[in-house]
């Protein structure tokens, strides 16, 4: 605690002024102390230290009594003047002074004057404000605030601790339809119930909306923190009576340990938020796993790479050809997103979208995808000095259908580059559609008015939910390779494809095989009705100006026959 130091002006500096001078002209409680024999002997006391009650007989002075050895040392030493804190009394009636010990002059090596300053009433202010600025107002528990301090005491004493954070699920649902004073009443009564499961050497915190903490002591038994956990769960697990409801509260608990490598008390309750996490996937008591959150920085870093990706131009679209079965003609390529960065490293589709999806940054790179599939399919045409006979079957994302206006952004690239709607394949998963049927239904006729083709990706492996086959506008069924590879030597496999292909014919759809790797693979699913094949038979994902090579040879062959 900074404070200023006493005036000590009107101390005597001159060893005749020691003695002479009155000390009532010192406002502040003041005491000349001199050596006697083998101990102290106050030569002179002014009436503010009377009022003090810091004891007026030397050998009875509570002030002697504590500070006499620091008394000693400082006539020892050869300092003129020393300061410091000081407390007196018990918790309740304590006092709080600022010390000055100073000398008259250095010859005088046996007495010193002792003035104290009063910050009694700062200091209980200090604290007052303190204990507002860390609590809670509507539970009284300590807010976050109040929660780091209590752990950073538990670290500095390096004894074993665990910290609980406890995410109230549906909150911010029954909030809002309930009422603010409806939510606070539920606080306030959860952190009855969790406080009725706590030991008594835990503490609980509110640290956030309807987020909680919990500072508990682990020793060697690590387990105690999920006994508790699951305590907690139990005790919340009776409804809450609110207005005329009664409302079920689960929660999501992530534990995160205390040790010697975590110093840092904000990075301790992060990790228990962070568990939290993990706990809503799988509604159970999570803890703290370093390997999860070095994924998770990794993910982070990766977001940030993406993104510089995206602005610097630093992707580029491979094309996978989709052959005719029957005729092992190549009628479209689909687009596939690639990106090597400016190290030349090659990351994989699989690591990238899925954080392109996460973070949001599908919907810029699926516009660019959108464009540049349409440039490419352009240059494919100028270069064949017409229609080159392609279509190009570009992917659309449940995030982008949720976040973008995916019909405008479509018919802005066929614009931009001249083409009509009918050489665009526009693929989504079932989960794309699940998410919001309605919605998903109006921007699918609405694709479709442009002229594409769509076709749904993945088939069989989400939903399959039968009513959506009749319902939207779907073109195609692309069979997803799980199905596929091993086919020819796993019935299961054949019979799950074969009932693909009939709902397919009834419902007068085309059906894409994927994962076609062997003649053999191809004359099988041609004989069982499929339409088409993509896979390694027919070749990788090509670069933009290879598959143009493959279409020109096609186009070559077939004049040529």
């Amino acid at each position: 605690m900074a404070t200023a130091s006493p005036d000590l002006s009107a101390i005597p500096r001159d060893a005749a002024e020691l003695f002479e001078r009155d000390l009532e002209l010192i406002p502040i409680p003041t005491v000349q102390v001199g050596r006697e024999g083998g101990g102290f002997t106050f030569l002179a006391i002014n009436r503010a230290y009377r009022l003090a009650g810091l004891g007026v007989i030397a050998d009875r002075s509570p002030m002697l009594a504590l500070l006499g050895s620091r008394i000693d040392a400082f006539l020892r030493s050869s300092d003129l003047r020393s300061d410091f804190d000081w407390s007196i009394g018990q918790v309740i009636d304590s006092r709080y002074y600022r010390v000055t010990l100073a000398r008259p002059t250095a010859a005088l090596r046996d007495r010193c004057q002792i003035a104290f300053i009063d910050l009694t009433a700062q200091v209980h202010t200090e604290r007052s404000l303190r204990r507002e600025m860390t609590t809670d107002s509507l539970t009284g528990l300590p807010n976050r605030e109040g929660f780091s301090d209590m752990i950073e005491a538990v670290q500095a004493e390096r004894s074993g601790h665990a910290v609980l954070v406890i995410d109230l699920d549906r909150f911010g649902q029954l909030n809002a339809c309930l009422g603010g004073l409806a939510g606070d009443e539920l606080l306030i009564t959860v952190a009855r119930r969790i406080k009725g499961a706590l030991r008594a050497c835990d503490s609980l915190a509110r640290i956030g909306g309807d987020e909680f903490g919990i500072l508990m002591a682990v020793d060697n038994d690590r387990d105690e923190a999920n006994r508790l956990a699951e305590r907690i769960r139990r005790a919340l697990a009776a409804p809450f009576r609110l207005s005329d409801y009664e409302i079920g509260v689960e929660c999501s608990i992530g534990i995160a340990y205390g040790d010697d490598a975590i110093d840092d008390v904000e990075e301790l309750i992060r990790n228990a938020q962070f568990a939290v996490k993990g706990a809503k996937t799988g509604r159970q008591v999570e803890s703290y796993q370093t390997q999860a959150f070095t994924l998770a920085r990794e993910r982070f870093a990766m977001e940030t790479a993406l993104r510089r990706a995206i602005d610097d131009r630093q992707l580029r679209l491979a094309f996978q050809p989709i052959c005719d079965l029957a005729t092992g003609a190549i009628v479209s390529f689909e687009a596939l997103a690639r990106w090597r960065d400016p190290q030349g490293v090659e990351h994989q589709p699989s690591d990238f979208i899925p954080v392109a999806e996460e973070s949001g940054l599908i919907v810029p790179l699926g516009r660019w995808a959108m464009d540049e599939a349409a440039r490419t399919l352009r240059w494919w045409d100028e270069e064949c000095g017409g229609n080159c006979g392609m279509r190009v079957a570009v992917n659309l994302s449940a995030i982008q259908l949720q976040r973008d206006d995916i019909t405008p952004v479509v018919e802005a690239a066929l614009i931009r580059h001249a083409l009509s709607g009918d050489r665009f394949v526009l693929e989504l998963t079932e989960s794309a559609i699940v998410t919001d049927p309605d919605r998903i239904a109006g921007i699918m006729h609405g694709l479709k008015a442009l002229g594409t083709t769509l076709a749904m990706d993945d088939f069989g492996t989400g939903y399959s939910n039968l009513a959506y086959l009749q319902k939207l506008p779907i073109d195609i069924l692309k069979i997803d390779r799980s199905f596929v590879s091993g086919m020819l030597a796993d019935r299961d496999k054949i019979a799950i494809v074969r009932a693909v292909l009939s709902l397919a014919q009834a419902l007068g759809m085309r059906t894409t095989a994927e994962g076609v790797e062997s003649n053999e693979l191809a004359q099988t699913l041609a004989a069982l009705g499929c339409t088409f094949g993509q896979g390694y038979l027919y070749a990788r994902p090509l670069e933009a100006s290879d598959a143009l090579r493959m279409i020109v040879a096609a186009r070559t062959a077939s004049s040529a026959s």
